[in-house]
């Protein structure tokens, strides 16, 4: 799938906030189309970045997810923000949580937003998805490469997803239940676009898979893009493939004016 020529986003601006829910000191990338006009509305592309980096993976990275996802806000003149959301190891635990609804508040308030896609690959992938049921309200598309749809069984990084949880499984099963995406699949009323990889022993796909087919009975709009013999990455071609179908199926043909 081609990309539509255009040019580049703005330099990033790396704006600081001071969260509410704890009053801590917390960052996102803001990016923005060529010849932004904020008197026109503007649709937002949220980039959510893996376990281990912060904002500026997707703000930055050569890697093909953060390549598709910047040139897919360009083309279409998205609004682009990475936040940090608790980097490095989020995992989209209640302060992330919070920050993330705080963004998109604030960003409402200073801009005239169009519609909200999130996306993002491994952890980013998850908590794109985790945001999205908890508040569906707030999200009207998602994309989650290489992501797991069920905390309590997920395995990986369980250090990192206690200190996010406020504690392991075992202490915080209702922490871990609420997010694991695949017990909820009602929940996420907007289309939603899926990539895995058969051999990601990353983070496996079966939940994910799990999930999208649960989603097909609904007869939600969902795009999954499996590849049998890829391992814990999207290539640049599916991750777009991936954005572009979550444009079409919100109608974003174009910028409202």
């Amino acid at each position: 799938m081609a990309i539509l020529a255009a040019e580049p986003l703005s330099a990033p601006q790396d704006i600081v906030f001071k969260a509410k829910v704890d009053g801590t000191e917390q960052r996102y990338v803001l990016m923005l189309p060529a010849g932004f006009d904020a008197r026109q509305t503007h649709h937002l592309l949220v980039a959510l970045h893996g376990h281990g980096s912060d904002r500026w993976q997707f703000a930055k990275d050569s890697r093909d997810e953060c390549r598709a996802a910047r040139d897919f806000a360009a083309a279409h003149e998205f609004i682009y923000v990475s936040p940090d959301y608790r980097a490095t190891s989020s995992w989209m635990g209640p302060k992330a949580e919070a920050d993330m609804g705080q963004i998109l508040d604030e960003l409402g308030g200073r801009f005239r937003l169009g519609k909200v896609i999130m996306c993002g690959a491994s952890m980013g992938g998850t908590s794109a998805l985790i945001f999205a049921v908890q508040h569906p309200e707030k999200v009207q598309g998602v994309v989650a490469m290489n992501a797991t749809a069920n905390l309590v069984e997920f395995t990986g990084f369980p250090e990192a997803i206690a200190a996010s949880y406020g504690g392991t499984r075992k202490e915080r099963p209702d922490e871990y239940r609420k997010r694991s995406v695949e017990l909820w699949p009602e929940r996420l009323t907007m289309p939603i676009a899926l990539t895995a990889g058969g051999m990601d022993e990353v983070v496996p796909p079966h939940s994910l898979l799990r999930l999208a087919k649960k989603l097909q009975q609904q007869k939600r709009r969902t795009l999954t893009l499996y590849r049998p013999m890829a391992g814990h990455s999207t290539n640049f071609q599916d991750t777009l493939a991936a954005l572009e179908f979550i444009f079409g199926e919100i109608n974003l043909g174009h910028v409202v004016k």
